[in-house]
């Protein structure tokens, strides 16, 4: 049976409300885990802060329960569809706890790490539920202080696709709790930095100081790595990567990303200046301008800055571009739609017509000059095959002359497809990659246009890349509820299926104790993953029979109802005695389990050596020599005449003999 670590809150109810169920995540300060609200019968996230967050003395960790309680009352009165809700909270063993809205997702850390980088219409969207849930705190007087995609959750779409994330629903979560263990700290060990090194603002490194302007920094490091898919800044230690963020100016995401539009650019350059001052006042004024950008961005028709469409021909392209698509502010939620305009649209004005008195006479005149001179009808004529022919060519070029066809880059390796497209003059671009079961990584899977399609000279072909076959771990859902592990299973493309459950002395009834294969397994998509669950534990604990008469532990075993399997071997120990036994004692069982047993067959017998007619003191040391205890009868001096027990006879080692000397 493998050893499991039991968490010791699995199980337990605290303020005789709240059943923790399974433990979902453990960060740098607190541990969260689901649970159910017994009282109203929902779900519900519980996050219990490390006792190594919490001041050891007495008085310190008061003023820390003190500051913790405020906090959690200002975050539960903040209401906005972008925060998750907080319920309650309360102490349990002396470490402060919330209970909080459970949202059932994944963080924008396990999406970038996934993803890698995202594209700008997804990026924007989560920005602007991630920007208006901060606002709605701002307004509160609530600085967060820790704003990074692991407090940043995306939640399923309503649709109940996960490939768009501009469906998505995004919730800020940790309001306030950086800030009540940053007193603390700073009571105990004088002022200490405790946010994100790779997010922090550039006054929270040199002033310790932090208000809105500081979300709004940590935003747009957010927003950087969303386009990016990288941090601005890394070093080999923490205070290195702290202090480049006060000496350096956070690059522009299209360094990085080539083709990403300068509106993007700019954005993320205003949020992160390092002068609080020259930034957005608080998240509602970046907020705003991120709306903005992002409907200037989609609307083509309004907007000479964005890119014109991929497919007219005409229009020369001189680097790979990204599109973001129209978001009409009548399709925002009612928290997220920008102020309406006085009156709308204005009306364009139309130009006055210019004065056409007399027009229709003129023209008829200068045509009748025209027509009547044999030069003026030689010149309408010339004018009218010069436009003919440029009518043909142009006809020709933008029908057929541009045009090629594109090569066949299906089942080349990445690097072979591109140098084919060299050679023949065209530019790649790459589609998002799919998993494939038989191409090889970095293999091509698609193209667009087809091979032999028509295609403009030197234009763009889209391939579509293999990733290879898809694989993916086990993950470790041991110490959960049925419910929680199931989800978590196909959530990750995995078929469950319930095993037989087995008692178990660490878990209670119904957790999961084991899965096979075993977490951690890479296995296919479709895999079927068997989930054991606890039966808790058992209701008959094996005695302890080692060293006891195999007669006195069949009758132990009989009076519990256990089975005993006996196995017997060679030992040293007196003949009968129990060896071993599987399970161990203490081990919990069900009646009529099975108890192995191992017992002695005792010693295994030696020879006695002929001793007689050798001088008796002789046949004493030979004897002995040999491990047997000798006594001498008679004359010691003598010869041994006879032996008992005799020559040849098979006795336990150790057995006395008796020698009679004459």
């Amino acid at each position: 049976m493998d050893t499991q670590v039991a968490d010791t809150l699995l199980g337990s109810l605290i303020d005789g409300r709240y059943r923790i169920r399974g433990r979902v995540a453990r960060g740098g300060m607190a541990t969260v885990y689901t649970a159910t609200d017994e009282r109203l019968e929902r779900t519900v996230a519980v996050k219990i802060i490390h006792p190594t967050q919490a001041p050891e003395a007495r008085s310190r960790m008061a003023g820390f329960v003190e500051r913790f309680t405020d906090e959690a009352k200002t975050i539960a009165r903040l209401t906005h569809p972008n925060v998750v809700a907080v319920y309650d909270q309360g102490t349990h063993g002396g470490l402060p706890y919330l209970v909080m809205e459970y949202v059932r997702g994944r963080t924008l850390r396990d999406v970038l790490a996934e993803r890698r980088r995202l594209n700008p219409d997804e990026a924007l969207a989560i920005a602007e539920q991630m920007l208006a849930a901060i606002a709605a705190a701002h307004r509160a007087g609530l600085v967060h202080r820790d704003v990074k995609p692991e407090n940043v959750l995306v939640a399923e779409a309503p649709a109940g696709g996960p490939a768009n994330l501009v469906d998505s629903v995004v919730k800020v979560a940790d309001f306030g709790l950086a800030r009540a263990v940053e007193a603390s700290a700073e009571e105990e060990n004088g002022n200490q930095l405790m946010a994100t090194v790779a997010y922090v603002a550039p006054e929270l490194v040199t002033e310790g100081r932090a208000d809105t302007r500081t979300d709004v920094y940590s935003a747009g490091i957010v927003l950087f790595e969303m386009l990016t898919g990288r941090v601005p800044y890394d070093g080999d230690r923490p205070v290195d990567v702290a202090w480049q963020h006060v000496d350096r100016d956070v690059p522009a995401p299209s360094t990085l990303v080539p083709g990403l539009h300068r509106v993007l650019d700019d954005l993320v350059q205003r949020a992160t200046r390092r002068d609080p001052g020259a930034r957005p006042a608080d998240a509602g004024a970046l907020l705003a301008e991120v709306q903005v950008a992002r409907d200037d961005l989609g609307n083509a028709n309004s907007h000479t800055a964005v890119l014109r469409r991929l497919g007219d021909d005409t229009t020369p392209m001189s680097q790979p571009t990204m599109a973001v698509a129209a978001v009409r502010p009548a399709e925002r939620p009612a928290w997220a739609r920008l102020p309406e305009g006085g009156g709308g649209q204005r009306p364009h004005r139309r130009r006055a017509a210019p004065e056409s008195v007399g027009v229709g006479a003129r023209l008829a005149g200068a045509r009748t000059q025209i027509m009547g001179s044999p030069r003026g009808r030689l010149a309408i004529a010339a004018v009218a095959v010069v436009l003919g022919l440029v009518a043909a060519l142009g006809g020709w070029w933008f029908g057929v002359g541009r045009y090629t066809v594109a090569p066949q880059l299906v089942s080349l390796s990445k690097a072979d497809a591109e140098a084919q497209a060299a050679r023949a003059g065209f530019t790649l671009a790459y589609d998002q990659p799919r998993y494939d079961e038989k191409a090889p990584k970095d293999s091509v899977l698609g193209q667009n246009p087809a091979s032999a399609a028509r295609i403009v000279k030197g234009g763009t072909i889209t391939l579509t890349l293999s990733l290879g076959p898809e694989r993916l771990p086990v993950p470790d859902v041991v110490g959960k509820d049925f419910e929680l592990a199931q989800a978590e299973l196909t959530d990750a493309k995995l078929v469950v299926a319930k095993g037989a459950a087995r008692y178990d002395d660490n878990l209670p009834a119904g957790v999961v104790v084991a899965t096979e294969p075993k977490m951690g397994t890479v296995v296919k998509p479709g895999s079927k993953v068997t989930v054991v669950l606890s039966k808790g534990k058992a209701p008959i604990s094996v005695p302890n029979l080692v060293g006891k008469n195999i007669n006195e532990a069949r009758a132990t075993l009989a009076q519990l109802g256990l089975t005993p399997v006996e196995t017997y071997k060679d030992s040293d120990k007196p003949k009968d005695e129990v060896l071993g036994q599987s399970p161990a004692d203490g081990t919990g069982v069900e009646k009529g389990a099975q108890v192995k047993l191992q017992i002695s067959k005792g010693p295994p017998a030696v020879v006695v050596p002929r001793v007689i007619d050798l001088p008796c003191q002789q046949a004493k040391q030979v004897l002995e020599s040999q491990g047997f205890p000798t006594t001498i009868q008679l004359n010691p001096n003598g010869v041994a005449r006879f032996q008992n027990p005799g020559e040849n006879s098979q006795v336990p080692p150790g057995t006395p003999v008796t020698i009679t000397c004459l």
